[in-house]
């Protein structure tokens, strides 16, 4: 379906949803790449949601979905049941008590302790799945025992769309959690030259960028899951001089998909974006203290970065790029990639509502790593041993 499909289908429901106002951002900064922004007033979580895209009309789409699938997961259309995992096993069901997400300074769900459960799906088996709704819902007016994030939460034009999106950023956050816990020379070494994709658009957004006066360094993260990974940092042109340089100044982004250009296009236009965040000083996650920093030696660092030819670089996701794959064939292909690395539950729940003109998902894959967050474990087993050479 094309942007302008999806903008015609969603519109109507923004207001329903609290979303008073949808605006464009990219004027504020120099480059011109498109970034737009969408308010919601009462949300439970962040009230601004933000989106980019190659066009303003991408952009404006971008930031619709997100501030939708905000709104949805705050008050998400599930079906709860309330008991203890012991319960809910002795009744034949499966139970995951997700002790990986558990919030910063809370004590893990016992198996006798009861709570609120939803039900999703393991999309790699079919099996039913029940996990805490805590888990799930966004919320920050609760005081919950689970990490609040929306880290796995996706949306799109179907349910099928929604969850490729939500796997995909599982995948994409565990490859830059793996990256970062990496040694300087192995996290740098993945430097990879942005032209060497030949691709039109790619080219286009770099144009944008060096004309603006600024750098870029992409770097391959891509993991031992083999989708294609990229983190893209952007930053002044003049950063390897004497001046001192704020946090605020270098901004970053990451994208996954199975074709490598847009996945680098993805990391790309999300730098941009952060950008934007920072000059709006709008989102109100952001606290005042982040505008004084220093940016960190190790940051500057990666703008020496030597960069390579992509084609090395890929990754076995590779082939994706090189042939047209539908829907369903994208979403197999990444499925595979999982299994193919002895992951064993990818958990999709639906929190939508079966009648609207989108869908919107909740996607755990508990074994992957997490991003940076008040959780009472950091990190997982595979950053563990990412990190101690293992």
């Amino acid at each position: 379906m094309s942007p302008r499909e999806t903008l015609s289908r969603v519109e109507p429901l923004l207001a329903r949803f609290g979303i008073t106002r949808v605006a464009r951002h990219t004027g504020l900064d120099d480059t011109g790449i498109p970034v737009w922004c969408a308010y919601a007033p009462n949300s439970r979580s962040i009230v601004i949601a933000q989106g980019k895209g190659l066009t303003d009309l991408d952009a404006k789409v971008s930031t619709v979905m997100e501030a939708l699938e905000r709104a949805v997961a705050g008050e998400p259309s599930v079906d709860l049941v309330r008991g203890t995992a012991s319960r809910l096993q002795a009744m034949g069901h499966k139970a995951e008590t997700l002790n990986c997400l558990t919030a910063l300074h809370k004590s893990d769900l016992g198996s006798d302790e009861e709570t609120e459960w939803v039900a999703g799906v393991n999309i790699l088996t079919g099996d039913e799945v029940y996990i805490p709704f805590e888990a799930v819902v966004l919320d920050r007016t609760r005081d919950a025992r689970y990490w609040m994030s929306s880290d796995g939460l996706a949306s799109g034009n179907n349910i099928e769309e929604a969850i490729l999106h939500g796997v995909l950023e599982r995948i994409e956050r565990d490859a830059h959690v793996l990256w970062q816990v990496s040694g300087e020379a192995d996290r740098y070494a993945g430097c990879v030259d942005p032209r060497g994709f030949e691709d039109g658009a790619l080219d286009g957004l770099i144009d944008k960028i060096e004309a603006s006066g600024l750098a870029l360094k992409l770097f391959d993260i891509t993991s031992d899951i083999g989708i294609p990974c990229f983190t893209a940092t952007l930053g002044p042109r003049d950063i390897g001089g004497d001046r001192d340089i704020r946090l605020v100044e270098v901004t970053g982004g990451a994208g996954a998909h199975p074709s490598p250009v847009r996945a680098a296009i993805r990391a790309v236009t999300e730098a941009v974006q952060s950008r934007l965040t920072y000059i709006s000083g709008a989102r109100d996650d952001i606290t005042p203290a982040t505008f004084s920093r220093s940016l960190p030696p190790l940051m500057r660092r990666a703008f020496d970065a030597v960069a390579a030819p992509p084609v090395a670089a890929i990754g076995s996701g590779g082939e994706a790029g090189s042939r047209q794959w539908d829907l369903a064939q994208l979403l197999q292909h990444v499925l595979d990639a999982l299994r193919q690395r002895q992951i064993a539950s990818v958990i999709a729940v639906r929190l939508s509502e079966e009648a609207l003109p989108f869908s919107v998902v909740k996607v755990v894959i508990p074994e992957l790593e997490n991003p940076e967050g008040a959780r009472a474990r950091r990190f997982g087993t595979r950053a563990l041993a990412r990190a101690i050479g293992f």
